[in-house]
């Protein structure tokens, strides 16, 4: 990004009337770094409001939820688009807080350029650089700005550093803050633009251009020198290289011009240097966006099929080419109602249209797949809360779409006579399981109801009932992600809410073989009950379910009671028989029994095989299974040790390691269910937030004696 001076930005109403005049950015960054009061900052710079909200305060433009306002951070991403240049930038606020990943995600998938914002106090972590090299994979250009610079603590060289070898080559400064002071007494001055060697002094009441300050010479003509001889090498430009190298003093327009077309190449990544509370280096940030980031017409469209999963090329970002648009949020206005948030890829996107919906395997998260036609209804320009009403949305924008119901993120919505579909992006799983309980038991199908509304907003939000446990289980992100979802309930629908240890479905089984006798002789006059049996249980290895053998000779068990005694095992394997949890994996062999020709009935045979296999339990040595499941803990090299070590300690066993190109570790264990309920969180401590896990099932183990009999008398796993 450049060092020109005068955007020119207004107030009015963006609207963009071709591709090439829109641009669509994404602020990135850890929880803190200041992406919010940047982005206040921007909005009042481009005369969009008429102050800086304040995140303490809860007046900005971005954080409007009541969650945003009570908790003072952002928990949704929201747009703001400002006219700068007569360019139309969608700015996307992203929250910076792990749990909140799937918003960050949403805002990745709209736009076409990010923007890293790095706090000057406190640095990068581990996910900011994880983000990074995602955003590389895929080639999206880049920019940082490194916020809070007029802070005491603030070191503008220290953390360009940290950016350079968390970030890798092509990331320099382009701007130099000057200061003066020390300590609680330092404050900015203003910028000094490397190329341009223009002073822009922040210091008055307005900003004023003049020469750079003396004494800072030979520092800034180092920092411009790196600068210079970025831009060229990425401009491949051998002729310039040749000059610059014969000491020629080289045009800074054309300067100017390569950098920002390296930028929107995504081969070159310039470091800004901003203050959001005074306003310093904003306006120099906010006229290079429509400079240096790319038009929508300048990037690849995601990869496009039709209904039938056949490949569709040649579709570019034209108003006049088939409509192709995306659902990459979808929230709940108690005024509106339902409002999708679309990014519109191909075509334009009027009110009052019919359009085709096609989901495209959200049934993994509780949706089914569909291919529906829904109507379109009124079409909004989205600023923060505010929804300004608009006549259409052409390729390249995004806009707000209300009462579409069945339309979901994800979704894409293309024209009835052509279908399309865009493959969905990558979304996290959930991995922390909580259970959830009204604090009122009458509030049981309000709560079913609530819940089920969040699950279709929030695509990071699973919920199920466990057909064993019949515990109410939500699947987060995190604590924080729980405490939205509790505080919405309560405030959006009226439901509170108490939550609870998820109880872990053990089971148990036969260690050794053993006999059994079930009696059921009733005679109390009139029609009585009379069936008796003899079995052998023994137990088979995990996952053979029941193996039910009839062994009978002679007859003594007539032919149509024989099912009737398995029928009754069965029952009785469902609820146990020894600490209340199913019973699995034995054959039970039904050798011997007696009936009576006028009392024996398919009942007393079901009771009479439910008694057997009671009565083997007790003559026989049982053993409670635990479920056993398999991580994949993706995870920072210098972390593995201690990742390695923490799982055993969970009782579990590492069953191999590999070492991957990025620096990066895979560890694969086997772990217990009962150990990893809360991993999500302890793994993000233990890893600083770079480390991720997936988990699937496995098999029932025996699980150790001591632990069987806590869960025996507490009647519950996890209890």
């Amino acid at each position: 990004m450049a060092d020109k001076s005068g955007p020119a930005a207004s107030g009015r109403a963006p609207k963009a009337d071709r591709p090439a005049d829109i641009r669509n950015v994404v602020l990135v960054g850890h929880s803190g770094a200041g992406k919010t009061t940047l982005l206040e900052a921007l909005l009042s710079t481009a005369g969009v409001t008429s102050r800086p909200g304040k995140v303490e305060e809860g007046t900005t433009i971005s954080d409007y939820d009541d969650v945003e306002v009570r908790q003072k951070r952002s928990v949704n991403l929201t747009v703001a688009p400002v006219t700068v240049d007569d360019v139309k930038v969608n700015l996307l606020d992203t929250p910076g807080y792990a749990d909140f990943v799937g918003e960050l995600r949403a805002g990745l998938r709209a736009a076409d350029a990010a923007l890293f914002v790095v706090s000057a106090t406190d640095g990068i972590d581990g996910r900011t650089q994880l983000l990074w090299d995602e955003c590389a994979a895929i080639g999206t250009p880049r920019a940082v700005a490194v916020t809070k610079i007029d802070h005491p603590r603030a070191d503008f060289n220290d953390i360009v550093e940290q950016c350079q070898a968390a970030f890798g080559e092509g990331v320099l400064p382009a701007y130099y803050p000057v200061t003066s002071g020390e300590g609680d007494n330092r404050t900015v001055r203003g910028l000094v633009g490397l190329i341009s060697q223009r002073f822009y002094d922040y210091s008055g009441e307005s900003r004023a251009e003049a020469d750079p300050p003396a004494g800072l010479d030979d520092e800034i003509e180092e920092m411009r020198n790196a600068l210079i001889e970025g831009v060229i090498q990425e401009s491949e430009d051998e002729t310039l290289m040749d000059r610059y190298m014969e000491g020629e003093n080289l045009d800074p327009g054309l300067l100017i011009a390569d950098l920002e077309a390296a930028v929107a190449r995504g081969g070159f990544y310039p470091v800004l240097a901003v203050s959001g509370t005074q306003g310093i280096g904003v306006r120099e940030l906010l006229e290079e966006f429509p400079r240096a980031c790319p038009s929508p017409t300048e990037r690849p469209l995601p990869d496009v099929t039709t209904a039938a999963d056949k490949p569709v090329e040649g579709l570019t970002s034209d108003p006049d080419g088939p409509l192709l648009a995306e659902v990459v949020k979808t929230v709940s206005d108690p005024y509106v109602g339902r409002v999708s948030l679309m990014r519109v890829f191909s075509g334009t996107l009027r009110p009052d249209t019919v359009v085709h919906v096609c989901g495209h395997g959200l049934s993994e998260r509780g949706h089914e797949d569909h291919d529906v036609d829904e109507r379109v209804g009124a079409l909004s320009v989205p600023l923060g809360k505010r929804l300004e009403p608009v006549g259409q949305a052409i390729a390249g924008d995004i806009c707000a779409v209300a009462k579409l119901t069945q339309a979901e993120t994800g979704d894409t919505l293309s024209s009835r006579e052509k279908p399309l579909r865009i493959p969905p992006w990558t979304f996290p799983e959930p991995l922390l399981p909580v259970a959830l309980r009204p604090a009122s038991k009458s509030d049981d199908d309000k709560l079913s109801q609530a819940i089920s509304r969040l699950a279709a907003e929030d695509i990071t939000l699973t919920v199920e009932v466990n057909a064993e446990t019949h515990q109410l289980v939500v699947w987060c992100m995190g604590e924080a992600h729980l405490d939205v979802i509790t505080d919405r309930l309560a405030t959006r629908y009226g439901v509170k809410v108490e939550t609870g240890t998820v109880r872990i479905p053990l089971r148990e089984t036969f260690s050794v073989p053993a006999q059994g006798f079930g009696r059921n002789v009733k005679q109390s006059g009139g029609h009585g009950e009379y069936g008796i049996c003899r079995i052998e249980v023994e137990p088979l290895p995990s996952g053979s379910g029941l193996e039910f053998v009839d062994r009978i000779v002679g007859g003594v068990v007539p032919r149509q009671f024989i099912p009737s005694v398995e029928k009754g095992v069965r029952a009785q394997m469902e609820s146990g028989v020894h600490s209340g949890y199913p019973l699995v994996d034995i054959r039970v062999t039904l050798y011997d029994g007696k009936a009576h020709s006028v009392d024996s009935s398919d009942m007393a045979f079901q009771k009479a095989g439910k008694l057997a296999l009671k009565d083997a339990a007790e003559n026989s040595q049982m053993s409670m299974l635990e479920p056993v499941e398999e991580l994949s803990v993706l995870v920072d090299e210098e972390y593995m040790g201690a990742v390695m070590s923490d799982l055993s300690a969970r009782r579990g066993r590492v069953i191999g390691t590999e070492a991957l190109p990025d620096g990066r570790s895979l560890v694969k264990a086997e772990v217990p269910e009962l150990e990893i309920t809360r991993y999500a969180i302890d793994l993000r401590s233990l890893s600083h937030g770079t480390g991720t896990f997936s988990r699937r099932y496995l098999r029932h183990e025996p699980l150790p004696r001591q632990l069987a009999e806590k869960y025996v008398q507490e009647g519950e796993a996890g209890a």
